[in-house]
């Protein structure tokens, strides 16, 4: 059944004025069918919708980690990041005239320059992934072996790395002299 709208007092012209028209206004009820009069509906306030952002946010932050598998994301994140810095070693081994040696394990891969052994950089398997390196034992890649320019493997040929953990897997090979890795489909 509909509602029938009660209408606020009218003033000398027919119309409403200034605080007049604000209380009248006010006044107005919607009258329901069966004679009761009902409110009109309101709205959140300001605190009441920053309170639901605020913990929405929270959840986002704490919970939906835990319900969502990120290992994927982040054996991914290594993957791309292993590729990034050994291009970057290979391009720093070529400037500076310097063998860089990348020992590659099954937690991760150390950057040092060959023959002093100092570590450069180092890049490790991510939390809760390791081992995140497939291929067992240590197996090594100089680049710019001898100042020769050239990539030099302790395998003596193109160096298979897959990083995988979980259902995860992705394999990438390192080129024998020239350095260069790049994924396998």
């Amino acid at each position: 059944m509909w509602g029938v709208l009660a209408r606020p007092s009218v003033g000398v012209l027919g119309g409403t004025h200034g605080a007049a028209a604000h209380e009248n206004a006010a006044r107005m009820r919607i009258i329901a069918g069966d004679g009761r009069i009902m409110q009109p509906g309101r709205g959140f306030t300001l605190v009441e919708l920053v309170m639901t952002i605020v913990l929405v946010g929270a959840l986002a932050v704490f919970a939906l980690p835990k319900m969502v598998d990120t290992n994927a994301w982040q054996l991914r994140a290594f993957g791309d990041d292993l590729q990034a810095r050994s291009m970057q070693m290979l391009k720093l081994a070529l400037n500076q005239r310097r063998p860089i040696t990348a020992t590659i394990t099954g937690s991760g891969v150390v950057f040092s320059y060959t023959g002093t052994g100092t570590p450069i950089d180092s890049l490790s398997c991510p939390t809760g992934a390791s081992p995140c390196i497939a291929e067992g034992g240590s197996r090594s890649a100089t680049f710019n072996a001898s100042n020769s320019g050239s990539t030099t493997t302790s395998t003596n040929s193109s160096l298979s790395i897959t990083v995988a953990s979980g259902s995860y897997s992705q394999a990438y090979l390192l080129e024998l002299e020239t350095g260069l890795i790049h994924t396998v489909p």
